[in-house]
C-alpha cells in the first residue's frame, strides 16, 4: 500500500514540477498544479462514486465471511465508503489550512451517516471538497509546510496525493466486496459502440 502510494506520489510530484517548470518559461499547455491535481481527483471520482452506487442498500453492511478468507473485523462496503469520504474531508481541511473535525481525524465519519444515501452524499460531498482544497494550491504553496501530525504528509500537495492513493486503494477492495455479491464494478462491465 505504501508502494503504491509512494510510486503515485512521485509521479504527481514529477507531473507537478514539469508544470511548474512550464509556466515559469512559457504559458503552459498542461494547466496548473492545482488544475492537474484537480483532474487526477475527478478521475478518481469517475471511478468511485459508480462503484458505490452499484451496490444496493441492502448490501451496504457486507463484509466478507470467513468462507473468503481471514476477514475478521473488516469494514462493512458502506464504512469502506465512509471512511474514503472521511479520508478526502480530512485531507481538504488541512490543504486549506484547517483543522479537520474528529470523525475526518479518525476517519470514520460521522455516525449520523448511516443509509447508503446518506454515504452517497457524504462521499460526492468529500470529492466537491476536495474540488474546493486543490483549488487553492498554487506554485508558493504547493510545498510549503502544513501543520500536521503525519511523519510523511506535509504539504498540500501531500494530502491531495493521498486522497488520490488512498480512495483507490478501497476502491480495489470495493471491487472485491461488489464481485462476492455477484455484481460486476462498472468499470468492468461492457461499454456500448
Amino acid at each position: 500500500m505504501l508502494d503504491a502510494r509512494l510510486s503515485l506520489a512521485i509521479a504527481l510530484l514529477s507531473l507537478s514540477a514539469a508544470t511548474g517548470a512550464s509556466q515559469t518559461s512559457q504559458p503552459s499547455r498542461q494547466g496548473t498544479i492545482a488544475e492537474t491535481v484537480d483532474s487526477w481527483i475527478g478521475n478518481t471520482e469517475q471511478h468511485l462514486v459508480p462503484l458505490a452506487d452499484a451496490l444496493p442498500a441492502s448490501k451496504y453492511a457486507f463484509a466478507p465471511p470467513s468462507r473468503f478468507g481471514e476477514f475478521e473485523g473488516v469494514r462493512s462496503f458502506g464504512d469502506q465508503v465512509k471512511h474514503l469520504a472521511a479520508n478526502n474531508y480530512r485531507a481538504a481541511a488541512l490543504i486549506l489550512g484547517e483543522t479537520p473535525s474528529g470523525d475526518m481525524s479518525d476517519e470514520r465519519g460521522p455516525d449520523s451517516v448511516r443509509t447508503k444515501a446518506q454515504i452517497m452524499r457524504y462521499l460526492k460531498g468529500s470529492f466537491a471538497a476536495l474540488h474546493h482544497a486543490v483549488g487553492s494550491i498554487e506554485p508558493a504553496n504547493v510545498t510549503a509546510p502544513v501543520a500536521t501530525s503525519s511523519a510523511w504528509q506535509r504539504n498540500r500537495l501531500s494530502f491531495a496525493i493521498d486522497a488520490i492513493a488512498h480512495s483507490f486503494d478501497h476502491y480495489g477492495q470495493m471491487v472485491e466486496y461488489a464481485r462476492m455479491n455477484g455484481i460486476i464494478p462498472p468499470d468492468s462491465r461492457p461499454r456500448s459502440p
